[in-house]
């Protein structure tokens, strides 16, 4: 009996093994929202690397092969150095739990910024519509304005797997006006030279502060105190 049930137990195993060894990629992960998010990596993988996309029923290990080899044929090419894990720590389970939470608590932040700038967005691009022409334009311009905001959401799409993935080259800071900044942010409009605008002030640092004016009491009858005083002593007159 123990030999029957492993000879079952081996043929199982072997009518398995091509189905898992030559599973199309899309197949696999096809129908989830994991999956779809896995499918997204992977093209984005793809594009990083110059590679084609794979066509539909390509096994999975032939596209892990091919990712190897390109990996493998790329590295040789970097600088010494660019490949060091930013997080160089090993992580043991308080670290974890504490790289959870760390990043629990920036999404949250992130999410209300987001929140608030979308807001901003929404009522900026809401101001456009005041207008008498664009009365006529409303459905154009929204059609043109939707499907670009909806695209926008508050939260972060940013993980633990990012983190793991970052390398040191990342935390390098590069000036905003630097010249390798510059090339990826120039653009037509910043040769555009603003004209004369009107002065509306309001710097403090011409403003003075208004100096207090004193006035003797005298001048306005010895104040509240003093005509209580003298009201009262004319009516004590009336009486005699």
């Amino acid at each position: 009996l123990g030999f029957l049930c492993s000879e079952l137990q081996a043929a199982r195993l072997l009518r398995l093994q091509p189905s898992l060894g030559c599973s199309p990629v899309l197949r696999l992960v096809k129908g989830t929202k994991e999956g779809a998010d896995m499918v997204q990596e992977l093209v984005l993988t793809l594009q990083a690397l110059g590679l084609p996309r794979p066509l539909l029923g390509t096994p999975a290990s032939q596209l892990l092969r091919e990712l190897h080899a390109k990996i493998s044929e790329l590295l040789p090419s970097l600088p010494a150095g660019s490949m060091q894990p930013l997080l160089s720590y090993p992580l043991d389970t308080p670290r974890w739990q504490a790289l959870e939470s760390l990043s629990q608590s920036l999404k949250d932040q992130y999410c209300c910024r987001r929140c608030l700038l979308l807001k901003r967005l929404d009522l900026t691009t809401s101001a456009f519509h005041w207008t008498d022409r664009a009365e006529a334009q409303g459905k154009a311009m929204k059609a043109v304005l939707r499907p670009l905001r909806e695209v926008l959401t508050p939260e972060s799409d940013v993980s633990i797997a990012h983190v793991l993935a970052a390398r040191a080259d990342l935390s390098r800071l590069v000036p905003a006006a630097s010249v390798a900044a510059r090339r990826g942010t120039c653009c037509a409009i910043n040769k555009v030279l603003m004209g004369d605008v009107p002065d509306r002030g309001g710097r403090p640092s011409e403003l003075e502060a208004p100096m207090p004016t004193w006035r003797s009491r005298r001048e306005d009858g010895g104040g509240w105190k003093a005509g209580h005083q003298h009201w009262g002593q004319k009516k004590k007159k009336k009486k005699k």
